[in-house]
């Protein structure tokens, strides 16, 4: 249930705060004090796109907020709690339009997408225009009008997810028919032929690192061999500058001294030691070289199977190392378009199951929507006569194709017929000439619709327009009655339909200071009785304008 709504500096409303209560609230005042902004601000705060003009002359935002209580919403919270902007049992919707053109949305004062905002508000307001009969002309409205009206939403949602599953698979199919039945037999001997190269030529890349050092060691052989002939004959030649004799002299001499000092017994140690790693150095030297084999052949393979591989990098323009991850895509692909058959099949299996789990859910729906039809023709063809319309006639003309691709909707399409006087044939809504009987019907529609989803917060703008006297009593009462288990807010400008409300706002509008500001007030029963007065008798109020608005107040509140 909305607490309280409030506006600052939006549009002539400098600051306002509207807090409707339970039941049902009238909001009433002179045509031009700005009964609807109170409902326009809503409507932002539902998600409505709203624009620089909307901020008051002179300022630089417009701030809207509202708090709902979420007490009897379970529901709601749990949504909340999932978008992870749950705050307890209440929330709060905030929007803040800025004379830039810019606005920001919060939802218990996080920041929120508009789609989020729209997709919260949904939950706790509907707002029903002055305009919203037009919205009926559309079929596919009135096809949801009826599922609300039948509390089908469930059967429909049930519908729409089959609908969306066969969908899904029916766009896989499509993707996949063109490469079953052998039509891509040339991608497949394509795919097999570069399969076969890679895997005959293609090295993982340890391998193609090994391939690619041996390589390097035989390509330098020479240069290898005669570095180590040279370093042998450094280490061990027959001459005098050979580094092992003169380390052997060097560490006996060191010996020697070292039996005087003990001082240079480290060093000669060290010499010692140095000696054996030199003794060492130059046998695994010799035997580099004596192992060494200069294989003309072998270099002659490495180069052509390096060539190959680079070759089928360039080819398949990827890395050397990356062409036996290559090969395994184009195994995977191989395997997908050689396995599009079965696949398909599989799919094609699937989809016959979700098109017979459709067809019966569809079915169901379509039966229940009968039903609910023929009681929402008796129900709206009650009220068109108690608005005024004695003798017409509504009824819900249907529209099956059980053959057609599974849709969201399910398998009907409706149309509204309607028979404004007796003895006239129905015809469809849309095609009803006179725009007074349009209003009555569609207003009649909705009253038949009201309070059938679970929105606890209902508003309706100026709905009553068009319409007068005893229509516009039946029209208040119907609002009063909804207001017993939702809560209502009607702006009206019919004292018939103000006088059915539990609280009466009066909008009032002055000039202050040079600018133009719109007060908001909470009526008691003397100022209510002179409001309803207003509303009937305009500037002058006379004494027996007043005991009609006394005795229109009294009647209303004997129910």
């Amino acid at each position: 249930m909305l607490r309280v709504l409030t506006a600052k500096d939006f549009a002539i409303v400098e600051r306002a705060e509207l807090a409707p209560g339970a039941g049902m609230t009238a909001l009433t005042g002179e045509t031009g004090a700005g009964k609807s902004l109170m409902v326009d601000a809503l409507a932002l705060l539902c998600g409505a796109r709203g624009d620089s003009a909307m901020v008051r002359a002179g300022c630089e935002r417009a701030e809207l907020a509202a708090e709902f209580d979420l007490a009897t919403l379970p529901a709601v919270v749990a949504m909340l709690r999932e978008l992870e902007i749950d705050d307890g049992s209440e929330c709060r919707l905030r929007r803040v339009l800025r004379a830039d053109g810019t606005s920001r949305a919060f939802v218990n004062d996080r920041p929120v997408t508009l789609a989020t905002l729209r997709e919260v508000a949904a939950q706790l307001v509907e707002i029903h225009g002055q305009h919203e009969h037009q919205a009926l002309l559309q079929r596919s409205r009135q096809l949801s009008v009826l599922d609300a009206c039948g509390e089908l939403d469930d059967a429909r949602a049930q519908v729409a997810a089959l609908a969306a599953q066969w969908q899904s698979l029916q766009r896989e199919a499509t993707a996949l028919a063109g490469r079953a039945g052998g039509g891509d037999g040339q991608a497949l001997e394509f795919l097999r032929f570069q399969i076969d190269e890679l895997s005959r030529h293609a090295l993982e890349p340890a391998a193609l690192a090994e391939l690619e050092r041996e390589h390097r060691v035989l390509s330098a052989q020479g240069e290898l061999l005669a570095g180590s002939e040279r370093a042998l004959e450094g280490l061990d030649g027959d001459h005098d500058g050979a580094v092992r004799p003169q380390l052997a002299r060097i560490a006996a001499e060191i010996e020697r001294l070292a039996a005087t000092d003990a001082r240079l017994a480290p060093s000669a140690q060290m010499l010692r030691e140095a000696a054996l790693q030199v003794d060492e150095a130059s046998a695994a030297i010799d035997r580099y070289r004596a192992q060494m084999d200069l294989d003309p052949d072998r270099l002659g393979e490495l180069d052509a199977q390096l060539a190959r591989c680079h070759d089928l990098a360039r080819k398949h323009r990827v890395p050397a190392t990356e062409l036996k991850a290559r090969e395994a895509a184009l195994r995977e692909e191989h395997d997908a378009i050689a396995g599009a058959d079965q696949r398909l099949a599989d799919l094609r299996a699937r989809q016959a199951a979700l098109r017979r789990d459709y067809d019966l859910a569809a079915a169901a729906l379509s039966t229940r929507r009968q039903a609910a039809g023929a009681a929402l023709a008796r129900q709206v063809s009650a009220l068109m006569g108690e608005l005024g319309m004695a003798g017409g006639r509504f009824a819900v003309a249907f529209e099956s194709d059980p053959s057609r691709d599974p849709a969201p909707e399910g398998i009907d399409a409706v149309e509204f017929m309607v028979a404004a006087n007796p003895g006239q044939p129905e015809r469809p809504l849309r095609k009803v000439a006179s725009g007074g009987e349009l209003s009555r019907i569609s207003l009649a529609i909705e009253v038949a619709a009201l309070g059938r989803g679970d929105v606890p917060t209902m508003v309706f703008d100026e709905v009553d327009t068009g319409i007068g006297g005893a229509v516009a009593e039946v029209v208040g009462r119907k609002l009063r009655e909804l207001g017993r288990s939702r809560q209502v807010l009607c702006v009206t400008h019919l004292p018939q339909v103000a006088a059915q409300a539990d609280r009466h706002l009066a909008v009032s509008k002055a000039a202050e200071d040079g600018a133009t500001r719109t007060r908001l007030l909470l009526l008691d029963d003397a100022q209510r009785l002179e409001e309803i007065a207003r509303m009937l008798g305009g500037v002058d109020i006379t004494r027996e304008t007043r005991a009609h608005a006394r005795d229109m107040l009294r009647r209303a509140a004997g129910g």
